[in-house]
């Protein structure tokens, strides 16, 4: 019996070593190929191209650029209507300067203008009825007084064949009925005249001064509307430069504009592309930028514009080590709706090729 219970305990034992050994083995070939995979795994990882990023400065604006408003005249504002952060639109006016000068110009111009025009009717219209009926009396009388100077020319006539009267007194009333019939030949013409249209030349005389007198309204109307500072834009204002009562002038070496304004609705990050990296820019490719301010968070957009011509740095970065000589070529970002960033503000753009799967996995 004791013989039986300890060759029992030695097959059981044996099964329980055999089983550790298989579970043993089985164990080392598992990790061992567990750590094949992840060295095949890590090797492909690190084979694999990473995504090459075009970095550079860029500064934020609004979509429609940073526009500054100035005068088109020299002045002194009369009044500044908004403040900084103000919403305006297309034609508002944001400015006025002094203008009463102007206005009075206007005021004259138009004055003139009716004054042109009415004599151009009264050459049109002709003299009145009035004068029409006076012409015509004068040329009644006129006829009446030749009538009777020729009959009375006549009687002196038969007298003188009769030898009643001289020959002088026969002369003096042919010479008096020769003057009656150049006054109602005089007066006939005269009435003519009155009663006649206006000859073409007056007439477009006329018209040419109502013209002149109108082209000097539109000019003084002009003058006066400059006055008015108005938005080209719909937006809001950035900056406000001058405040009533200050002078500004309209120079095209030293400008001196009013007020900043832009449209905010969306951004864009102007970005200067270093030379060595055009190649690598085309429109449509994602991109982001980060700013100091905002720490590690990232706003993202999208190349809408790509420069045609290399040029000198828009941003820099105040380091001591940046070269100032470095070719750029101005790149336009235009972030994703609904970003708000301070118009101006310095940041690192990155434009990434492959910006898809990067940012649908940020």
């Amino acid at each position: 019996m004791k013989r039986f219970s300890i060759a029992t305990f030695n097959t059981r034992t044996t099964l329980i070593v055999g089983l550790g050994l298989f579970l043993l083995t089985t164990t080392l070939v598992f990790s061992a190929r567990k750590a094949h995979e992840s060295a095949a795994n890590a090797k492909a990882t690190s084979a694999a191209p990473r995504p090459f990023l075009v970095a550079g400065p860029g500064r934020v604006e609004p979509a429609s650029e940073d526009i500054k408003i100035g005068s088109e005249l020299s002045g002194r504002l009369k009044s500044v209507y908004l403040e900084e952060g103000d919403s305006i639109h297309r034609g508002q006016v944001l400015a006025e300067l002094e203008n009463a000068d102007y206005r009075a110009q206007v005021q004259s111009a138009r004055a003139n203008v009716v004054a042109k025009e009415a004599v151009l009717r009264k050459v049109i219209n002709g003299a009145r009825r009035q004068e029409r009926d006076e012409a015509w009396s004068s040329v009644s009388e006129s006829k009446a007084v030749m009538e009777n100077a020729k009959s009375e020319l006549h009687r002196r006539q038969e007298l003188f064949s009769a030898g009643v009267v001289s020959r002088e007194e026969l002369e003096r009333y042919s010479r008096e009925a020769d003057v009656a019939k150049a006054k109602y030949d005089a007066a006939v013409q005269q009435h003519a005249l009155v009663d006649d249209r206006a000859r073409e030349e007056d007439r477009s005389l006329a018209e040419a001064d109502v013209k002149l007198a109108q082209a000097q309204l539109d000019e003084a109307q002009a003058r006066y509307d400059k006055t008015f500072i108005r938005s080209p834009i719909d937006g809001s204002v950035l900056r406000k430069h001058h405040r009533n009562g200050e002078s500004v002038s309209n120079s095209s070496t030293v400008p001196d504009p009013v007020l900043t304004i832009g449209d905010r609705k969306a951004l864009r990050v102007r970005m200067d592309v270093d030379e060595t990296d055009v190649s690598k820019v085309t429109v449509g490719q994602r991109a982001y930028v980060t700013a100091d301010a905002y720490g590690k968070q990232k706003f993202w957009g999208r190349v809408v514009r790509v420069g045609q011509q290399l040029g000198p740095k828009n941003v820099r970065t105040d380091e001591p080590t940046e070269k100032v000589d470095t070719k750029i070529l101005e790149t336009l970002l235009e972030l994703d709706a609904g970003l708000q960033l301070p118009d101006g503000l310095r940041v690192d753009a990155f434009i990434v090729p492959n910006g898809r799967e990067i940012a649908e996995n940020r």
